[in-house]
């Protein structure tokens, strides 16, 4: 028993590497695993005449395809799933509620809102949306955090209510977006980044992971004073932990990694409520294992449901779509496997 859970465990470390490298040879255009390889070791070895795109080894499209086209889009999936599923973990243990994600303070609307923002008023694409979406996101965690401030102190109910509420403004203001934005060019790509994609990533898009490395990075520092948080706040200041300072930094490094995702994907829903619970049933509730592992779960997870995106049907599904379909439905199932319990 306890070797086939160490097999599992190690499958869900390198479950985002597998993915990643499988998907540069699924898709509606087939690759060779020869091209795949020549494609990689090009920009490494380009004296090499079998690796030079144009010989039959490798052609131009496949090299193209490979290194400009699946590869960033693979990697950017594996980062936005890592993140959407650390900053879900994060979440759970902080607030004590497995049934929160990233968008319990506003994270999601306020992003959404900065995209629409950039789209109608800017005529935004592609990167220049990004910008928008991660200022408004950390607009909407500010926000939540101030309203939580009315009793001059942020217990968890308040931060929670704080949250609804600018959830709930922010997407009142996205409605507004789609019914000023043109239905002949803005309001398509406005509602087809609210329902995520992954379609329009390249390597320039990827600059987004900067802040989303930083936010990962802080709550793996984070993760056993989330452990502590998770007992309750008295139980955490008899521990002589500052409750109040730790919470705002798990939120912080929470916010950065959500809202990167945000920026880089658009608004996909589920990832970070399910994967945790998969992890939990891994790794128990000790957060110092879940946070990673966690991360690697949700990557590969989130790499293998865009495969599905590009490859089921010709037009593109959203990403959006295929999770809210698989999550729902196998988050009823944990929630029947486990009684609410860790596994």
């Amino acid at each position: 028993m306890r070797k086939g859970k160490d097999l599992l465990l190690i499958a869900g470390y390198a479950s985002p590497l597998i993915m990643v490298c499988l998907a540069l040879f699924v898709g509606r255009y087939p690759i060779s695993f020869v091209q795949v390889l020549s494609s990689l070791l090009y920009p490494f070895l380009p004296g090499i005449a079998p690796f030079a795109p144009g010989t039959p080894e490798l052609s131009l499209a496949a090299y193209t395809l490979v290194v400009n086209v699946r590869l960033p889009r693979a990697i950017g999936a594996a980062i936005v799933g890592a993140a959407l599923a650390a900053s879900g973990a994060a979440f759970q243990g902080v607030f004590r509620n497995p049934l929160v994600s990233s968008g319990i303070l506003g994270v999601t609307n306020g992003a959404g809102f900065g995209a629409a923002v950039a789209i109608v008023f800017f005529s935004a694409v592609g990167a220049a949306i990004y910008p928008f979406a991660f200022v408004f996101g950390i607009i909407a965690v500010l926000s939540s955090y101030l309203i939580a401030r009315v009793y001059r102190s942020t217990p968890t109910i308040m931060l929670i209510l704080g949250g609804t509420i600018v959830s709930s403004v922010f997407s009142a203001l996205i409605s507004l977006m789609k019914f000023i934005a043109d239905p002949s060019t803005q309001l398509p790509n406005l509602v087809y980044w609210l329902m995520g994609s992954m379609a329009s990533v390249g390597w320039e898009q990827l600059l987004a992971a900067i802040p989303i490395f930083l936010g990962f990075c802080l709550l793996c520092v984070m993760s056993w004073r989330i452990n502590v948080l998770s007992m309750g706040d008295k139980e955490a200041r008899a521990m002589g932990v500052d409750v109040v300072r730790d919470k705002v930094l798990v939120i912080a490094g929470a916010t950065l990694a959500s809202a990167g995702a945000v920026c880089i994907s658009g608004v996909v829903g589920w990832v970070g409520l399910i994967i945790p619970h998969i992890g939990r049933m891994l790794v128990g509730s000790d957060n110092r294992r879940l946070i990673p592992l966690s991360a690697c779960i949700g990557g590969a997870f989130l790499v293998l449901i865009d495969l599905a995106c590009r490859s089921l049907t010709i037009s593109e599904i959203p990403l959006g779509v295929l999770t809210a379909l698989i999550g729902a439905p196998f988050f009823v199932y944990l929630l029947k496997k486990t009684k609410g319990r860790d596994w």
